[in-house]
């Protein structure tokens, strides 16, 4: 059973949660613009390590990394002087329409990036990473035909049209949105899964441009797939000599306890989309995908913010020196068995996950709200994921002491829900 690391003194009084600043910005913005999928009034000033503090002086523990894109958490000296340096007069360009122009800039991320990647790949960088999910499509596409994709259920890529084609996470992401030519198929958890070999026959009777796929799935849940499932979508891929894509928008540079998630399952894919923790969209593919012309990839700024390409440098630099990658393993690995052990009380029924990836689920969407909420007014940041799982997504960066206290908040407020 989990060890309660916090005493109830250290619990932040629910009444100060949102301050009065923060719930008057949250009131003005929902004058001006789309209330699109904020989960809580939570308005950031500035942060520290793992800790946000919000316009109200009210500090949070943050186990969400911004969804995976702040893998160092806040204030890191080494991206301090990064921006820094990229602030003073001696860069008057920091943002450029990167497929016009070139800058060094380009030239030190891709090669960081392609260290790490699988051997004989390029990249091209964009903005998101549903444009990188774009651009890996459409290298699909160019090679082999404007044929049906493969995607799973449950997996996220994105809302632009063509990802949000091939994302089948929730009804109201894709209702009345119309859609590229796509086959689905189960994503499989189990190697025990009877439909672990659905792609194979769906590739016996149909003709299809690429296979796109999460290992982990993120927004649809924090669900892992099964190694067996995986092999042989990478076996199947090659049988039938389909492009394979993998999604590591999400899941990639090293929030698994490896550089990509695939690495757990011992393949690798043919074209891969990156984003997020990299803070510039990229497509990274095998060398025989390449264009045979110019200008059949192109985007408008291409990944040319200057300031964001230098701290993506420099974040694979920093996880590398700092040893966290195995800091992702083992404080997951606690996490994980932490929350492991509390499994079916007051509606907690799986814990899943892998590194600083782990998911929660309860038994009703109802008491996955209360926790998050509660939580968040206690000082402690998570995200909803599918239909009722919580998402655990500290920085890589998180020392014993930090996700101590985060069990400790979780593991309380579980068990003082009241059906």
């Amino acid at each position: 059973m989990y060890k309660s690391y916090l005493a109830a003194s250290e619990f932040i009084d629910m009444t100060k949660i949102p301050g009065p600043k923060a719930a008057s910005i949250v009131k003005e913005f929902k004058k001006i613009a789309y209330d699109s999928t904020f989960t809580y009034p939570l308005v950031i000033k500035t942060g520290s390590g793992c800790v946000i503090e919000d316009v109200d002086g009210n500090k949070f523990l943050d186990f969400t990394s911004n969804i995976g894109s702040c893998p160092l958490g806040y204030s890191h000296p080494e991206i301090l002087g990064i921006i820094k340096d990229y602030c003073s007069t001696k860069n008057g360009v920091h943002k450029m329409a990167g497929q016009d122009f070139y800058c060094e800039e380009h030239i030190k991320i891709g090669k960081r990036l392609l260290s790490i990647s699988k051997k004989n790949s390029k990249v091209f960088f964009i903005n998101s990473g549903a444009e990188a999910v774009e651009n890996a499509i459409k290298l699909a596409y160019k090679k082999i035909g404007p044929l049906p994709g493969v995607s799973c259920m449950g997996d996220f890529h994105g809302r632009t049209l063509g990802a949000l084609s091939f994302t089948m996470s929730k009804k109201v992401q894709k209702t009345n949105f119309p859609e590229l030519p796509v086959k689905r198929i189960k994503f499989c958890t189990a190697d025990s899964d009877p439909q672990i070999n659905q792609l194979e026959s769906l590739l016996r009777e149909h003709k299809v441009a690429f296979i796109l796929t999460e290992t982990i799935q993120g927004e649809g849940g924090l669900n892992v797939a099964s190694k067996l499932f995986i092999q042989n979508i990478r076996k199947l891929a090659d049988k039938f000599k389909v492009p394979l894509i993998f999604d590591e928008v999400q899941s990639g540079m090293g929030r698994t306890g490896k550089w990509w998630a695939y690495e757990h399952y011992g393949v690798e894919p043919d074209i891969m989309s990156v984003a997020k923790a990299l803070q510039v969209g990229a497509t990274v593919y095998d060398k025989e995908y390449e264009p045979d012309e110019s200008g059949v990839l192109s985007s408008t700024w291409g990944g040319g913010d200057r300031i964001d390409m230098a701290v993506g440098t420099k974040i694979i630099e920093i996880i590398v020196n700092d040893g966290l990658l195995s800091n992702s393993q083992r404080i997951g690995n606690m996490l994980l068995k932490n929350f492991v052990d509390i499994i079916g009380i007051k509606g907690l029924i799986d814990v899943r996950g892998i590194g600083l990836m782990i998911g929660l689920e309860f038994d009703t969407k109802t008491v996955r709200d209360y926790v998050v909420n509660r939580l968040f007014k206690k000082g402690l940041l998570v995200l909803p994921a599918g239909i009722k799982s919580i998402r655990i997504m500290p920085p890589l960066i998180i020392n014993e002491e930090e996700a101590a206290k985060g069990i400790s908040l979780i593991c309380d407020t579980i068990n003082r829900y009241h059906k």
